[in-house]
């Protein structure tokens, strides 16, 4: 006899997924189009129906149109399940202020994705420079506040100082601390890991990081069964090198996070495996932790794994999102083929291998059907 919930959930599930793709400037495309390959043939496995609609973005849109990206498809992007995004930016393409073409950035502030998910595994055959037996950690960063708050102030001219605000909000602090229990939650019963979280701060000089950790010890308090930590950023910082198997979930301000996840993703063997998605309580949009990298762009040597392993989160966050097993199949299934090829071979220059992009592609999709 089938449960009357389990029903309509099976009734009510979604048809298909619409797919956004942003695949931007630099390897973005390349990367892009790997992991469309891998997530369309994982897909077809499990009959779950996935449709793709390119938008354009960055720096070359920019370049061209003096628009970063229209409002039309910064409208149409809202309207997917979910955004899967290259690279965007170019170190030469840069504003009036000095700064980069960064869309993306935009995306968060417009949709609220106050949350950086950024999974950092070191996976059996990547080489990595840190002695470690298994390091399977969650970095999430805050992204909508913290020292990025002001990045919209009015900016008065001197040549003798300027100054950014740091702003942390409880209502922002709480979703986001929220956000980190639930993660050590389903990490514990996915993937096995200790469900701990751990808040990186500077609370002993700063006066909103001491209020950031006074909101986390509240909501730490409201999960009894997740064990928590706090650290001063320093020190964390620290460990993330000498003993990086401590962790389990991290969760810190903006610019902590964005520093501290591109430290964890360097011990388990660079930005070309490691993924990433900002999130909201709705919104979505995943991508690998990597830049553009013009330098490379065309020589078919990216590493897609990062951005094949942000599709694959994609799904995760589609499966909790709509309660649909299917999604959380074809997830594993391509987490399961990148690993196998990841100790297997082919591999990209960037983690000692000598193949190429195409290459690796292919292997991880014929490793789906291994």
């Amino acid at each position: 006899m089938i449960h009357i919930k389990s029903f309509w959930r099976q009734v009510m599930s979604k048809a298909h997924y619409e797919i956004a793709l942003l695949p931007g400037d630099g390897i973005g495309p390349e990367v892009v189009d790997a992991a469309v390959r891998v997530l369309t043939a994982a897909a077809d496995h499990a009959d779950l129906k996935l449709a793709y609609t390119r938008y354009e973005a960055g720096a070359g849109l920019y370049q061209r149109t003096g628009e970063s990206m229209s409002e039309a498809d910064m409208e149409a992007v809202g309207q997917a399940d979910a955004v899967l995004l290259g690279a965007m930016g170019l170190p030469t393409v840069r504003k009036a202020d000095g700064t980069e073409i960064a869309p993306q950035i935009d995306l968060r502030e417009r949709y609220g994705l106050f949350a950086s998910l950024r999974p950092c595994e070191l996976f059996p055959g990547v080489p990595s420079r840190v002695k470690a037996d298994k390091v399977n950690m969650l970095v999430i960063r805050e992204t909508t506040e913290g020292l990025f708050a002001g990045r919209h102030d009015k900016l008065e001219p001197s040549d003798e100082a300027v100054s950014d605000r740091l702003t942390i909000t409880r209502a922002t602090s709480e979703k986001l601390f929220e956000l980190a229990f639930e993660q050590a939650k389903q990490r514990r019963a996915t993937h096995g890991t200790p469900g701990h979280v751990t808040l990186l701060d500077k609370s002993n000089v700063l006066r909103s990081n001491a209020f950031l950790r006074k909101v986390f010890d509240e909501v730490a308090e409201r999960h009894p069964d997740i064990g928590s930590a706090r650290l001063y950023i320093d020190a964390g910082s620290m460990m993330f090198v000498t003993n990086p198997e401590r962790y389990d979930v991290v969760v810190t301000e903006n610019v902590f996070g964005d520093i501290t996840s591109e430290i964890a993703a360097g011990v388990v063997g660079g930005l070309g495996v490691a993924p990433s998605g900002d999130v909201s309580l709705k919104h979505g949009i995943f991508q690998p932790s990597h830049g553009s990298a013009p330098d490379i762009s065309g020589k078919n040597i990216a590493n897609p794994v990062a951005t094949i392993l942000s599709a694959a989160m994609m799904l995760e966050w589609l499966a909790q999102q709509h309660d649909d097993k299917r999604c959380a199949q074809v997830a594993a299934a391509i987490r399961n083929a990148t690993a196998k090829v990841l100790l297997a071979g082919p591999r990209t220059p960037d983690i000692g291998g000598d193949s190429n992009t195409e290459s690796v592609t292919k292997a991880v999709v014929a490793a789906l059907s291994a």
